[in-house]
Protein backbone atom coordinates (compact mmCIF):
# COMPACT_ATOMS: atom_id res chain seq x y z
CA UNK A 1 0.00 0.00 0.00
CA UNK A 2 0.67 3.58 -0.45
CA UNK A 3 -0.22 7.17 0.46
CA UNK A 4 -1.27 9.79 -1.79
CA UNK A 5 -3.02 12.76 -1.72
CA UNK A 6 -6.51 13.32 -3.95
CA UNK A 7 -5.65 15.91 -6.42
CA UNK A 8 -8.29 16.11 -9.29
CA UNK A 9 -10.80 13.69 -10.90
CA UNK A 10 -11.63 12.29 -14.22
CA UNK A 11 -14.46 12.19 -15.94
CA UNK A 12 -14.61 9.59 -18.14
CA UNK A 13 -18.29 9.38 -20.13
CA UNK A 14 -17.54 5.88 -21.87
CA UNK A 15 -15.24 3.50 -20.06
CA UNK A 16 -15.28 -0.37 -19.65
CA UNK A 17 -19.22 -1.66 -18.12
CA UNK A 18 -17.06 -3.16 -15.34
CA UNK A 19 -16.29 0.44 -13.93
CA UNK A 20 -19.78 2.01 -14.45
CA UNK A 21 -20.09 3.92 -11.46
CA UNK A 22 -17.17 4.17 -9.99
CA UNK A 23 -15.61 7.40 -9.20
CA UNK A 24 -11.76 7.79 -10.57
CA UNK A 25 -9.31 10.05 -8.75
CA UNK A 26 -6.01 11.99 -9.45
CA UNK A 27 -3.90 10.64 -6.69
CA UNK A 28 -0.10 12.03 -6.68
CA UNK A 29 1.54 9.90 -4.40
CA UNK A 30 3.53 10.46 -1.61
CA UNK A 31 6.73 9.70 0.10
CA UNK A 32 5.86 7.78 3.39
CA UNK A 33 8.90 9.53 5.25
CA UNK A 34 10.00 12.69 3.81
CA UNK A 35 6.21 13.47 2.36
CA UNK A 36 8.17 14.34 -0.68
CA UNK A 37 5.51 14.51 -3.73
CA UNK A 38 6.11 11.63 -6.51
CA UNK A 39 4.46 10.62 -9.31
CA UNK A 40 0.27 11.05 -10.46
CA UNK A 41 -2.00 8.04 -11.13
CA UNK A 42 -5.54 7.44 -11.37
CA UNK A 43 -7.48 5.09 -8.73
CA UNK A 44 -11.03 3.74 -8.15
CA UNK A 45 -11.83 5.51 -5.07
CA UNK A 46 -14.10 3.28 -2.83
CA UNK A 47 -14.06 5.47 -0.15
CA UNK A 48 -15.92 8.84 -1.08
CA UNK A 49 -12.15 10.58 -1.01
CA UNK A 50 -12.50 14.28 -1.83
CA UNK A 51 -9.80 16.39 -3.33
CA UNK A 52 -7.10 17.73 -0.80
CA UNK A 53 -7.38 14.27 1.22
CA UNK A 54 -4.45 12.50 1.96
CA UNK A 55 -5.43 8.52 1.55
CA UNK A 56 -4.24 5.09 2.14
CA UNK A 57 -4.40 2.95 -1.91
CA UNK A 58 -3.72 -0.12 -2.68
CA UNK A 59 -2.32 -1.66 -6.63
CA UNK A 60 -2.93 -4.85 -8.12
CA UNK A 61 -4.79 -7.71 -7.83
CA UNK A 62 -5.68 -6.24 -4.34
CA UNK A 63 -7.27 -2.83 -6.15
CA UNK A 64 -9.65 -5.29 -7.95
CA UNK A 65 -10.66 -7.36 -4.51
CA UNK A 66 -11.37 -3.70 -3.03
CA UNK A 67 -13.86 -3.22 -5.64
CA UNK A 68 -14.95 -6.60 -4.83
CA UNK A 69 -15.16 -7.09 -8.96
CA UNK A 70 -12.22 -9.10 -9.51
CA UNK A 71 -12.23 -8.61 -13.55
CA UNK A 72 -12.41 -5.21 -13.63
CA UNK A 73 -9.28 -3.49 -15.16
CA UNK A 74 -8.25 -2.10 -12.14
CA UNK A 75 -4.60 -1.62 -10.61
CA UNK A 76 -5.12 1.29 -8.02
CA UNK A 77 -8.16 1.68 -5.56
CA UNK A 78 -8.18 4.49 -2.86
CA UNK A 79 -9.50 2.32 0.41
CA UNK A 80 -8.95 4.72 3.58
CA UNK A 81 -9.07 8.49 4.13
CA UNK A 82 -5.87 8.78 6.27
CA UNK A 83 -6.94 11.08 9.48
CA UNK A 84 -3.54 11.13 11.12
CA UNK A 85 -0.02 9.77 10.78
CA UNK A 86 2.83 9.17 12.79
CA UNK A 87 6.37 8.47 12.76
Amino acid sequence: MMIGRVIGNVWATRKKDSLSGSKLMIVQRLDAVSGESLENFVAVDCVGSGIGEKVLVTVGSSARKALENTEAPVDAAIVGIIDEAKD
